[in-house]
């Protein structure tokens, strides 16, 4: 008769939990989103995007707006071979440049936020039909 030799080992409490917080990143939901985190969920994309959009926007502008500001102000003409009136008439045009971009961010967040909630509308609410009922 053979006698066969199982070995079995068992994770501590602490790994059991790591690898069941690893399962559930690769499992499919078990539970559906209820509805009202859904709706909260959709209402929080729609200005996530706007801010990171205008964001965006608005740091580019600050960055050339700086760049035409360390022009005129400084020396940094002067190091890169321009003359000190010839980097203020260089300088000042980039940075009037770089005050569009800046100065549009705002708005540009406003008109995202409005397509977005129009784009999203019929769905938050279908949602809030629901919830009220």
């Amino acid at each position: 008769m053979e006698n066969k030799e199982s070995f079995r080992y068992t994770y501590s409490a602490k790994e059991q939990e790591e690898i069941k917080a690893i399962r559930r990143k690769y499992a499919a939901p078990e539970q559906a989103e209820d509805k009202m985190t859904q709706l909260r969920r959709l209402d929080a994309t729609v200005t996530k995007k706007a801010s990171a959009v205008a964001l965006v926007f608005g740091v580019i502008g600050a960055l050339i707006l700086g760049t035409g500001m360390s022009l005129a102000m400084t020396d940094i003409g002067n190091i890169i071979g321009l003359t000190e009136g010839t980097a203020l008439l260089v300088g000042i045009p980039i940075g009037v440049v770089g005050m569009v971009p800046v100065c549009a961010a705002y708005p540009l967040y406003n008109r995202i936020v409005k397509k977005e909630r129009e784009r999203i509308a019929p769905e938050i609410l279908r949602l809030t039909d629901e919830l009220m009922k």
